[in-house]
């Protein structure tokens, strides 16, 4: 397909009750909020959410969205803890918590399509003791007992970039590409936003291929959503917006304060949801945050 234009909706359409979902990004850093809007306005449940986390996790916890989630961690980095995903741990939601090191062999052996990585993480800790995690003995003369970290192959995956064009060529220009290749390589199917869909010469893939995540022959479809992080960052375009992470963490006060933050910025058209948080203006001279 030469044309992969869709609209937030239409990408939203493509998912499906019990589905695999990775979740690019890290934390509070370019994550597909626009899509995790979305599938808050849709019907979509029992999903296993698989991501490292930030709001996305938080948001799709306390609406019961998640059967399962598969993380490493799940931080808003100036707030360390996401308060909508400790009210639903708390309660008791199914979890497989890996190490940052084993997720990542997850996602690779999923983008390799094999069905696991052997390492020598996690030895040593509880992590090994959930009945997910198994045990593999060396075939080579050293005889060692590794981890076998499971591939995590994923049904679909969204992620977030800057540029595209409209047959799905996608430009990640943040200073970490984090681990949005192996997102994408261990999916069925790939969708993203991007701060802007231009055409392919604009791209100038010569001078900047090193920012292309993948071919793009996986992915599936492209939506153009300028703010479509917000409210984490998409760096060096913008960067996050610590007033507005406060009013999320706020949120999670009472079930009337969640509905209120859902009313004026998740129950709303993708393309008003700036002027909420806003404007374009606002946005744009957010700060760069110390760490």
């Amino acid at each position: 397909m030469l044309d992969k234009r869709m609209s937030v909706e239409d990408i939203v359409a493509q998912l499906s009750d019990g589905m695999t979902i990775g979740i690019g990004g890290w934390a509070t850093r370019r994550k597909p909020m626009a899509l995790v809007r979305a599938i808050l306005r849709s019907g979509l449940k029992d999903l296993t959410i698989v991501s490292y986390g930030g709001p996305d996790v938080g948001m799709l916890a306390t609406e019961g969205r998640i059967r399962k989630l598969v993380f490493a961690f799940v931080s808003l980095d100036q707030y360390p803890l996401d308060p909508h995903f400790r009210a639903a741990r708390q309660a008791g939601l199914e979890v497989l918590e890996l190490d940052e090191g084993m997720f990542h062999l997850g996602l690779r052996a999923a983008a390799m399509r094999v069905p696991f990585l052997p390492t020598r993480i996690g030895i040593g800790t509880d992590i090994v003791r959930d009945a997910a995690i198994r045990m593999v003995r060396s075939p080579y003369d050293d005889d060692d007992l590794l981890v076998a970290v499971p591939a995590l192959k994923l049904d679909a995956t969204l992620l977030h970039v800057h540029r595209s064009d409209a047959r799905g060529n996608v430009l990640t220009l943040s200073p970490d590409p984090l681990f949005d290749e192996l997102m994408a390589r261990a999916a069925d199917k790939v969708f993203v936003t991007a701060e802007q869909v231009v055409p392919t010469a604009e791209l100038d893939m010569a001078r900047n291929a090193r920012f292309n995540l993948c071919e793009r022959s996986l992915i599936s479809g492209v939506a153009e959503v300028p703010f479509g992080a917000h409210p984490t960052s998409a760096d060096p375009d913008y960067h996050i917006d610590l007033k507005h992470l406060k009013t999320y963490v706020d949120s999670a006060a009472s079930p009337e304060a969640w509905s209120m933050y859902r009313e004026r910025f998740v129950d709303l058209p993708t393309e008003d949801y700036l002027a909420a948080v806003g404007g374009r203006s606002a946005v744009s001279v957010l700060p760069k945050p110390v760490y």
